[in-house]
C-alpha cells in the first residue's frame, strides 16, 4: 500500500511521497510527509512498543541490565525512532543489526526448534 511505502521510505530517508488513485468519488490524493510528522502521528504506537519487551522481561524475571545482545525482529524494526526507543530503553546499548529483522523470527524458531530437541551444541548459540 502507499502507506507501507512512506513508512519504508521514511525509514532510510526523511521525506516520503504518498500517491493514492481515486481515493474518494475519482479524486486522486497526493502529499508528502516528514520523518517528524510521521513520528508525530504515531508516537503512541511507538511507545506502545516497548510493553511486550517489559513483559517479556518480566516472564523471563529478567533485568534489563542482564540483557547481552538487542535483535530486533520485524520490518518495522527498520524505523529509526522505534530504534531510539529501544536503544534508551536498554540504556544506550548498541542494537544487533547485523540479523536481517524479516529473517530474525525464523532464526528464533529454528533456535528454538534445536533447544526444545535436546541440542546443545554451540551452533545454535
Amino acid at each position: 500500500t502507499a502507506a507501507e511505502r512512506a513508512k519504508r521510505t521514511l525509514s532510510s530517508g526523511t521525506e516520503a511521497t504518498l500517491e493514492i488513485d481515486a481515493l474518494f468519488d475519482g479524486i486522486d490524493f497526493y502529499t508528502k510527509i516528514s520523518r517528524a510528522r510521521f513520528e508525530e502521528l504515531c508516537s503512541d504506537l511507538f511507545r506502545g512498543t516497548l510493553q511486550p519487551v517489559e513483559k517479556a522481561l518480566a516472564d523471563a524475571k529478567m533485568d534489563k541490565g542482564s540483557i547481552h545482545d538487542v535483535v530486533l525482529v520485524g520490518g518495522s524494526t527498520r524505523i529509526p525512532k522505534i530504534q531510539s526507543l529501544l536503544q534508551n530503553y536498554f540504556c544506550g546499548k548498541p542494537l544487533n543489526l547485523s540479523i536481517n529483522p524479516d529473517e530474525a523470527v525464523a532464526y528464533g524458531a529454528a533456535v528454538q526448534a534445536a533447544v526444545l530437541s535436546g541440542d546443545t551444541s554451540d551452533k545454535i548459540q
